[in-house]
This record gives structure tokens, sequence and C-alpha cells, in this order.
């Protein structure tokens, strides 16, 4: 695949069930959880060993962002190895709460909204060329991003117009813009913040706040593969036109309520095409430019899945009930409805939506399907358990990952961000750290090498 910087925030969600009636700021919940993955010395804002960034949000939510991964299978380990660590978290934090009597269960999900409606994200980044139009190439991208919710959605039970419904996305309600710069009054489509944490005369970063919080490797792979391809055709000039939706809020609010997949939306030419149709002038164009490009085993393993996808879905969705979250949860869910002979709007299907995406993986609903291989994996268990202490090792993460490791085993106090490196009270210079696609960096091997008396990481 063309070289390029992927990465994705995950916000989860949060949850203390006491044993008995007692209140706790789930700040102090979030406390116990920050001990687990970072030493009491360093800040709740902080980079880890693995080269990822572990923090708290608006809303107090804890934030995983992976490391920079430069290919979508490293990207998909790193996002598992976030569920991996904070799973990790909750048997010491649990035993912290007894230790001051407030004994009780915490409940960690990766998903993308709350029981009072409140939404919170998964964020992805791509480094794009700062040399394209990024409005042009936006404009492009838009009808992409509304219509991939068919294959990457994550499922969600809504009352809507007094109806109870699955809906294929989470996020889309809460969509109102096609682009903006905010990620939370106005959320949109396509975010504008331009930090690409890098040579930015070089570099932009696109910003993708519109998905969902996948539990499915499947649909992590889908969905981030196919937009970073998407991404790099347009940057070549495989430009994708004549599909411009009429009303892009109002499309992807459509689509996401029709579980058939059969609901036309409007173009601005006036013409309509279903959300599988608009995927398929995607794809169509995809295969194009792969044709008259070199053959890159990734690009056409991605290719291959997107089509694959699109045909089950087109064909039948429920074929998808091992890759694609939204459908896993609705035949989970219709199963279970047929048994107790309940509907939608039981409290238990609303249950149900919910503890499919708790990260404990014993109790989980997704890992307790993945346990009777009723849901298809795509990388090895113990890939991601290395995830959650190595980083990448052919991105800036390797550096960054590498020099925590080694102060905090000479128990050095230090400062770390994105794109730079610094041993506080040594050498006062700030070691930038610019190139996300470089795993070595010199000035760094040579600051390791001097403290450490020893020949630095490699």
């Amino acid at each position: 695949m063309k070289p390029r910087i992927f990465g994705l925030e995950n916000e989860y969600g949060l949850i203390f069930s006491p044993n008995g009636r007692i209140y706790l700021p789930i700040e102090k919940v979030l406390g116990y959880i920050f001990e687990g993955l970072i030493p009491n010395s360093w800040p709740s804002n902080a980079f880890l060993v693995n080269g990822a960034r572990f923090y708290q949000d608006t809303g107090c939510h804890p934030e995983y962002s992976t490391p920079e991964c430069d290919n979508i299978e490293d990207l998909v380990i790193h996002d598992k190895a976030g569920e991996r660590l904070l799973e990790a978290c909750l048997p010491a934090a649990e035993e912290r709460l007894r230790e001051e009597g407030l004994s009780g269960e915490i409940y960690i999900f990766k998903n993308n909204t709350d029981s009072l409606g409140n939404t919170y994200g998964c964020h992805e980044n791509f480094l794009m060329r700062r040399d394209v139009d990024f409005w042009k190439v936006t404009e492009q991208l838009i009808p992409f991003f509304v219509t991939r919710q068919v294959f990457a959605g994550a499922g969600k039970v809504l009352k809507l117009s007094g109806k109870t419904q699955l809906c294929l996305s989470q996020r889309a309600q809460h969509i109102h813009e096609k682009t903006s710069s905010s990620t939370t009054s106005s959320r949109s489509i396509i975010n504008t913040r331009d930090e690409p944490h890098a040579d930015a005369e070089k570099y932009r970063r696109l910003h993708i706040i519109v998905g969902d919080s996948n539990m499915s490797e499947v649909a992590t792979y889908l969905k981030v593969g196919t937009a970073a391809l998407v991404l790099s055709m347009i940057e070549d000039g495989f430009t994708v036109n004549g599909i411009e939706l009429d009303d892009p809020v109002k499309a992807i609010r459509e689509i996401a309520r029709d579980t058939s997949l059969k609901k036309k939306i409007k173009l601005e030419d006036g013409r309509e095409m279903t959300a599988i149709e608009i995927q398929r002038v995607y794809l169509e164009r995809a295969m194009e430019y792969l044709w008259s490009t070199e053959e890159d085993a990734v690009e056409a393993d991605v290719v291959r899945r997107w089509s694959w996808v699109l045909d089950r879905l087109e064909e039948d969705p429920m074929q998808l009930c091992h890759e694609v979250d939204w459908v896993i949860k609705k035949q989970l869910m219709q199963q279970y409805m047929d048994r107790k002979g309940c509907g939608w709007d039981d409290p238990r299907i609303m249950l149900m939506d919910l503890q499919y995406h708790d990260v404990k993986r014993s109790r989980g609903l997704y890992y307790l399907l993945e346990k009777r291989d009723l849901v298809e994996k795509l990388v090895p268990e113990e890939n991601v358990q290395r995830a959650m202490t190595s980083p990448p090792q052919t991105t800036r993460a390797k550096v960054r990952g590498d020099f925590i490791r080694f102060a905090r085993a000479k128990n050095r106090s230090y400062t770390v961000d994105w794109t730079y490196l610094k041993l506080n009270g040594y050498w006062e210079e700030t070691i930038l750290c610019m190139d996300p696609f470089s795993a070595t960096n010199r000035r760094v091997e040579e600051l390791l090498s001097q403290v450490g008396g020893q020949r630095a990481f490699r």
C-alpha cells in the first residue's frame, strides 16, 4: 500500500456498578484505571512504552490513541492492544476500590454512545499530501464516508419516531455538518483540524470523526483500508465525480436507519442511488487505480474483501454475521428475541447492545462469540499481547516507545509528545522527531547511549 501513517483514537465508555447504594465520582474510578497504565509519577495524559497515548478526554472518558502505524494489519493489532490494556487494568482498579470499602464492578465499553444519548468518538487519522487540494479531496470523500457504514457501522438500538429499531451506525445520528473544525458542538463527516504531527510543509492530517468504534477486526481492517485506498487514488488524480450528495447529513441518517440497505439517496444531479451502489462506484474506480499501479498485496486484499462484502450485503446482509458488527448484533439479538418472544424495545435487548462492546473478554458478548469461533479474526492474539508493550518497529513510535522504556528503567523524569522527546534535567535540548516514517533517530540514540553507558535500543 502507498506509504502512509495511520492512527485510531478510541474514547471508551466507563461505568462503575457498586454493590449497594454508593455514589462514586467516575473521575475517581478513572484515576484507578490510570494507575494500572501509568506510574504515579507520570501525568494522566501520557505516552506508553508501546508508543501509544492514553489520556482522559472530555466527559471523563479514557481515550487510547494508537501509535503511528504504516500498515493496516499493525493498526488492527494496536487498536486491539488498547482494549487489552484497559481490560488488564480492571482487577487492580476494583481491588483499590475494595480497599476503600467500595466493592463493585467496573465496566469499560468500546462503543460511541451512552444511555443518556451522549456520544464519544472513534477518530481516524491519515497523513496526506499537503500539495493536494484538501477541499477537493473532502468533496470526493464525503459520499464514501456517508455510505461506508454499510460495512463499518457498529450497530445501535434506537427509538426513532416512536419506534425502536436497529440502526447501522452509532455516530450517524450525531453528525450535523459536512466539514467542521469542531469535534463536539458541530460534529462533521470530515474534521478540518490540521495537526499533522510531522513536516507541515509536506503533510497535513485527514481527521475523520464520523466512524464507529468496531469490535470486529474485519470491520476495522475494511474501515481504514478502504478509506486509505480511496484517499491514495484521489491524491494520484483518480477522481470520483458525479456522485455528490444533495444533503450528506440527511443521507447519513437515512442510510443508518435502513438495515435492508434498499434506501435510495438523492444526489445533487437529481439521481437516486443506494449506499451499496455508491460504494460500488468507489470500488470500481479503486480497481481501475490498482490496474494502473504496481501490484500491492495489501491493496489487492482490501479490494477483494471490499468487493466480497458488498456482494454479500446486496444479496443478504445476514451472510456477514461473522464479519460486520451491526450484522453480528442483529443476528444475536434476533435469535434472542425469537427465543424469548420479545421485541426491539425490550430492555434486555438494550442491555445486549451495550454488552456487545464490553472489553472484558469473560463477559463481553463479542468476545463470547469469538471464543466460540463465531466471528472472524484477522490477527493472532499473541501479536496483540506483544503490542501492549512493544511499538510498531517501522515508524517513529519505535523511537518514542524505546525512549520511554529506557527513561522508566533509569527512573528518569521525561517529557514526550508526538514530535519530540526530552529527558528532564539532562540535555536541555528538546529532540525533535518530525519524520513519522523513521524508526530511528540519531540524537535520541546518542542521548540514550550517554545516559545508559551502552548502545541505544535498535
